[in-house]
């Protein structure tokens, strides 16, 4: 016999219970998408603790209790149509984000190599060089597939309880929820070039030149043979010469090697290598940031590159410490060369670079974005939205969460390999390794026969890719960057903020400064003389520093293809214009800002 409700109170409460059940049971049969085990579990824990936190959290005492403040503010307002309108904007911003778009597809390269040497397994255990222990492979996979904390504890690495790098880093991280912005399983990234591609050759070859320049100034490229030697190797590469080439400057110049590309002729491809928001002395506040850094010395200065020996590889690519050490100059210098942007992102914040950037656009003077609602007001001006506190805080919060798309792609869709695994499958070739790993034997011709190889065995004794830092890569896969992503974010971020169509010549000028480039030593800045210094602008500067700053920890440091750094700026980009929508309606300032994207097409941000 069934116990009727006591009271008004239990039967409203029954009441609602029976409704939310209908509306279940109305939904039981509506089409579903596939929920990721690990989310549903997780979404079932919010829902209970939502439930607890609504009717047990005691507010009331928090603020001094009902009659502990007189009965109304100074100021009137409705507090009722307030929640209602928080409501309102909470709800209609996660229905616009709403959004699947399916299952992502990557490369094929797991299905195509069954021994897996044709995916990343970096600090994995491996059974010979370039091919990853099955069983601890499979480990990996399991726990990504599965979504349990457990399952990532059991993995099976190749040095257990070593150094730094005999631990994964961070794979939970692609599982992770956000709360603004669309999720990072619907941001959109290409699938990674497969290992056997004519890109991944061309890319491949590059690192190989780069890592034999890292200690060449870049603006005495032209007066070097070694990169004239690469120019004319690189513009032989049938990727480059290609119509699917969409990331190379083509023909290859001393002026442009090493630079990125987005459309052909934009800032990156301008002026000095080095965007001038990473040489130009600024201030935090009253702390003076003279953008001189800590370096690491040359090879030849008692300086090294590192993991160019197999068996210092194959002991760091099991996760161990070759107990190698960077040797840093012990005078600071502006960023000259490669070895020095490499320095540079081995140990920054991920968003320093923006955040600097950010101080001096403003010390500059740099106007505000045209679409900004305080340009011209004679009462008000910007401050916590729309101004200064917001820009500097915007800038962590777009890093956060492009990191999440970033390692989404990273370990759940590419697990692209390292181009020193690589150099693992070229040194393999080359010297007709047994046991074989599978990727090894469908490796483009193009990087076979390439100029550099040559030099690079006479010079290391081995065709493996010397790397900049004795740890090599970090342990995540490749593609997209970190670095990338959060680059892409953070200039869009400064783009809402800030007029990316300034002069930034003239921007400097009317502080008493100059377009520079650093001297050959780095001891200083001359002024830059090119004769196309008068039409670098803000936004160009700020697409080159994305670039300059994933090319640093990827092309000259020698731990992420060229095509990841750009699929990694765009999807930071794209990660940064959806948190900047679902903001733009919590600001009470109407606006409609537009943004100058780096494919040079328009977005706006509007309210």
């Amino acid at each position: 016999m069934k116990r009727k409700p006591t009271d008004k109170t239990e039967r409203e409460e029954l009441s609602i219970t029976s409704k939310k059940g209908r509306r279940l049971a109305a939904n039981a049969d509506q089409p579903r998408d596939p929920e990721d085990p690990s989310r549903r579990s997780f979404l079932g824990k919010v829902g209970g603790v939502a439930a607890v936190a609504v009717g047990s959290i005691p507010l009331e005492p928090l603020v001094g209790g009902r009659h502990s403040v007189a009965e109304a503010s100074v100021v009137s307002y409705d507090s009722t149509a307030r929640q209602a309108a928080n409501f309102d904007y909470r709800t209609s911003t996660a229905q616009a984000e709403d959004i699947n778009v399916g299952v992502r597809p990557d490369n094929g390269d797991a299905r195509t190599f069954a021994d897996f040497s044709g995916n990343y397994s970096k600090a994995l255990v491996h059974d010979a060089l370039g091919v990853p222990n099955r069983t601890s492979w499979l480990s990996l996979r399991n726990a990504l597939t599965s979504g349990r904390f457990i399952d990532f504890e059991s993995m099976i690495v190749g040095t257990p309880g070593g150094g730094p790098n005999s631990r994964e880093n961070g794979p939970q991280v692609s599982l992770a929820f956000d709360l603004e912005g669309r999720d990072s399983h619907a941001a959109v990234e290409p699938p990674s070039p497969s290992v056997a591609s004519a890109q991944t050759a061309a890319e491949q070859v590059e690192h190989y030149w780069a890592a034999l320049l890292r200690d060449v100034p870049f603006s005495d490229y032209p007066n070097n043979g070694t990169v004239v030697q690469a120019v004319l190797d690189m513009n032989r590469l049938s990727f480059l010469r290609s119509s699917a080439n969409n990331e190379y400057p083509f023909p290859v110049t001393p002026q442009n090697l090493f630079r990125g590309q987005v459309f052909v002729g934009d800032g990156n491809v301008q002026g000095p290598y080095v965007s001038q928001f990473m040489i130009q002395p600024t201030f935090l506040g009253v702390q003076p940031l003279s953008q001189q850094y800590q370096t690491f010395l040359p090879v030849g200065g008692g300086g090294s590159d590192f993991m160019t020996s197999v068996s210092e590889y194959q002991l760091v690519q099991n996760g161990g410490d070759s107990g190698r050490r960077l040797a840093f100059d012990n005078q600071f210098r502006s960023i000259r060369d490669g070895r020095d942007l490499a320095a540079y992102t081995h140990a920054d914040v991920l968003y320093q670079a923006y955040f600097v950037a950010f101080l001096l656009l403003t010390q500059m003077g740099t106007p505000l974005n045209p679409g900004n609602p305080y340009i011209g007001s004679r009462t008000e001006k910007a401050f916590a939205t729309l101004g200064g506190p917001d820009a500097a805080s915007m800038l962590a919060e777009v890093a956060t969460r492009a990191l999440k798309a970033a390692w989404f792609y990273k370990w759940i869709v590419n697990l692209r390999m390292r181009p020193e695994e690589y150099g693992a499958l070229v040194q393999a070739r080359l010297t007709n390794l047994i046991p074989a790993p599978q990727a090894s034997s469908a490796l483009h011709p193009d990087v076979l026969i390439s100029a550099v190889l040559p030099i690079i065995q006479s010079t290391y004794g081995s065709f493996l890719l010397p790397q900049a830092f004795p740890e090599g890569s970090p342990t995540h896969p490749c593609d997209p960057t970190g670095h990338g992503a959060v680059g892409g974010a953070c200039i869009t971020a400064l783009k809402f903020f800030f007029d990316g169509s300034q002069n930034i010549r003239q921007l400097l000028t009317s502080v008493g400064r100059d377009v520079c480039e650093p001297r050959l030593d780095g001891s200083s800045l001359d002024v830059y003389t090119g004769a196309d210094r008068n039409s670098l602008t803000v936004n160009g500067e700020l697409n080159k520093l994305a670039f300059n700053i994933s090319f640093g920890h990827g092309i000259h440091a020698g731990i992420h293809f060229r095509s990841s750094t750009l699929n990694s700026i765009l999807l930071g980009e794209q990660v940064a214009l959806s948190v900047l929508q679902d903001r733009a309606k919590s600001y009470n300032e109407p606006f409609t800002i537009r943004i100058t994207k780096l494919d040079g097409t328009t977005a706006s941000i509007t309210n």
